[in-house]
């Protein structure tokens, strides 16, 4: 008999995010639960169960995402308020969101063969596989009994032509390597496409659209049929648009002239995380936090903003997205049925969203100032926000993306609920 839950893990370098759902055709959330401000104590956890809300400041030392997982699992089980996630013996499966894939183009259940190549993988993304891989860790060894599946951001992506995904340097090198383009966000982009395509009525493998996952990790995706043609990130999540604290593209040569210790082990390195000052600053001293001193994009979306600073950083944001909804316009070949925004920032900011739409009318783009400053309701996974419905151009789309639910989806239907994993 297959047991009745499912586990998905969302583990940042920050926080922690567990949801669990039944185990059937279409998901269900049980419970959700998080850790977070595990990099700037006090950690706070919060958790969701039906009706029930809870928050707390954490007293016990949670200073990895490996230890807020143990945390937040032990608390899930044993809470009599989270009594309905039941304990790890009715895990089905624990679905983990791993940035990184290299070249697996869809999600692998994790045996020691797996589990090997993706500690390989680790020097791709030191900063962004570490957290994931430290719980698979974690999982294997104290709930054995349970399969662990990965989702992994770049599989998505695994359809972008060669000339795209190709950097013009040595093959040999580029090959043995494994450097080129991989692109990232793959879990929320094949929710959004998903969701997209049945607001629109038409089959996903028949939708086009121009999309953007704008949180403080921020990127944008060309999907044409239903297959990732290009997006803006490449070898790392630390190419294409700017985000909280990542520079996005720049000239490859200009961290050498802002640092002499560019390739030098960053004081943040140890054996596990091998990471070069270079990566260090353009991935956490970068961004809008460096333009602006905060992370906090409500304070930069503003009409009138605080500082100069604050609106250079908008300015620079907006600029970024339309240059790409250009360039994807164009590799769609004109045929693009919405532009979607999404990730916490594009779902919640109309400021922004105005403000790229508005730069993009000579391509038929246009919203209605209403509908865009309401955006969308909780219960709402998609809504439509452009001028007129839509009628005399491409459609202009929110959509609430949900990488949690759709790690759970594509369990379900991959492994299915009597598939003897």
């Amino acid at each position: 008999m297959p047991r009745k839950s499912i586990l998905s893990v969302n583990a940042g370098s920050s926080s922690v995010k567990l949801t669990f759902y039944t185990f059937e055709q279409s998901p269900k959330v049980i419970a959700t639960a998080q850790v977070s401000g595990i990099t700037a104590p006090p950690a706070k956890l919060k958790y969701t169960c039906g009706a029930k809300n809870h928050s707390e400041e954490i007293k016990e030392s949670v200073g990895t995402p490996q230890d807020a997982f143990k945390f937040l699992l032990g608390r899930c089980v044993s809470d009599p308020e989270l009594s309905e996630v039941g304990s790890s013996d009715d895990l089905a499966y624990i679905c983990h969101r791993v940035v990184h894939g290299g070249d697996y183009d869809s999600s692998v259940v994790i045996t020691d063969e797996t589990y090997h190549h993706l500690e390989k993988l680790e020097d791709l993304a030191p900063l962004h596989n570490f957290s994931a891989l430290e719980i698979i860790r974690h999982c294997r060894t104290e709930i054995p009994n349970v399969k662990s599946i990965t989702f992994f951001d770049s599989a998505f992506h695994q359809t972008i032509p060669e000339h795209v995904r190709t950097y013009p340097i040595d093959q040999e090198i580029a090959k043995s390597k494994g450097l080129r383009k991989y692109g990232f966000h793959g879990i929320s982009y094949s929710y959004i496409l998903r969701s997209v395509a049945e607001f629109l009525g038409k089959p996903a493998e028949q939708t086009s659209v121009i999309a953007m996952h704008v949180g403080s990790g921020a990127s944008m995706c060309a999907i044409k049929d239903g297959k990732s043609v290009d997006t803006t990130m490449g070898l790392t999540p630390l190419a294409g648009l700017p985000g909280a604290t990542r520079s996005g593209d720049i000239d490859p040569s200009l961290v050498f002239h802002y640092t002499s210790e560019a390739g030098k082990l960053s004081p943040a390195s140890t054996k596990e995380m091998h990471i070069s000052t270079a990566e260090e600053i353009l991935n956490k001293k970068s961004g809008w936090k460096a333009l602006t001193g905060t992370t906090d994009f409500s304070q930069i979306a503003v009409e009138n903003p605080p500082t100069a600073s604050h609106k250079l950083a908008f300015d620079i944001i907006v600029d970024r997205i339309v240059g790409y909804i250009g360039n994807y316009y164009l590799k769609l070949g004109g045929q693009v049925d919405a532009l979607v925004f999404a990730g916490g920032i594009g779902e919640k900011s109309a400021l922004l969203r105005k403000a790229v739409v508005e730069r993009c009318q000579c391509l038929g783009f246009a919203v209605d100032e209403e509908s865009n400053d309401k955006g969308p309701s909780e219960d709402q996974t998609v809504v439509d926000v452009s001028r007129d419905g839509g009628s005399k151009g491409p459609r202009v789309l929110i959509c609430q993306t949900d990488e949690q639910y759709e790690m759970a989806h594509g369990c379900v239907e991959k492994y299915g609920t009597g598939s003897g994993l």
